[in-house]
C-alpha cells in the first residue's frame, strides 16, 4: 500500500471528501450474495441523493435476484488509493414504481431513463449503515466515518 505523502485527514475531512465523491462519481462496485449461488460483484452507475445510493439493474439480473433474496449489500467506489466502502440493506423498486424524484435525478445524471426501456429494470436504493474511508496506511485507524447510519462527525 502506498503511504508516501499521505497526510492523515481529520474525520470531518474524511466525511466531507466522501460526500463530495458520492455526489460526483458515476460508478460503484456492488457486492451481493445469494444463499444458494454465493457472492456476486458488478459495477453499476449510481446516484447519491444526499442520504442514499440509487442504482438500476435489469430486473432479471443476478444482482436483482440476489438483493431480493438477501438485501444486505456492500458498495465500494473504484479508487483503491482513496477507499470508500459502504454497507447497508437494499430496497427494491420496479421501474414503474420507483419514486419519481429518484428516477428523474437518475435519468438526468446519466442521460438514460430505464423506465423508457422495453426490458424491465429494478431500481435499488441503499441507505448506508456503515461507511469506511481511508487513504493509505496512515488512515487505517479511524476509518469508520458512519456507524449505525450516523456520521461520526459533521462534514
Amino acid at each position: 500500500m502506498e503511504t508516501t505523502g499521505v497526510v492523515r485527514r481529520r474525520t470531518t475531512e474524511r466525511v466531507r471528501d466522501t460526500l463530495a465523491r458520492l455526489a460526483t462519481e458515476r460508478d460503484v462496485w456492488v457486492a451481493t450474495a445469494h444463499p444458494d449461488h454465493g457472492p456476486h460483484q458488478v459495477p453499476l452507475w449510481f446516484l447519491w441523493d444526499g442520504r442514499a445510493v440509487w442504482m438500476c439493474t435489469a430486473a432479471a439480473s443476478v444482482t436483482a435476484r440476489n438483493v431480493r433474496e438477501e438485501p444486505r449489500v456492500r458498495l465500494s467506489l473504484p479508487d483503491t488509493s482513496d477507499v470508500v466502502l459502504l454497507r447497508g440493506e437494499a430496497e427494491c423498486f420496479p421501474d414503474q414504481e420507483v419514486p419519481e424524484g429518484a428516477a428523474e435525478a437518475f435519468a438526468e445524471k446519466f442521460g438514460w431513463d430505464p423506465r423508457a426501456e422495453e426490458e424491465a429494470f429494478l431500481y435499488v436504493r441503499v441507505i448506508p449503515t456503515t461507511v469506511r474511508a481511508w487513504r493509505g496506511e496512515p488512515e487505517q485507524r479511524g476509518r469508520v466515518i458512519m456507524r449505525d447510519g450516523e456520521w461520526v462527525a459533521a462534514p
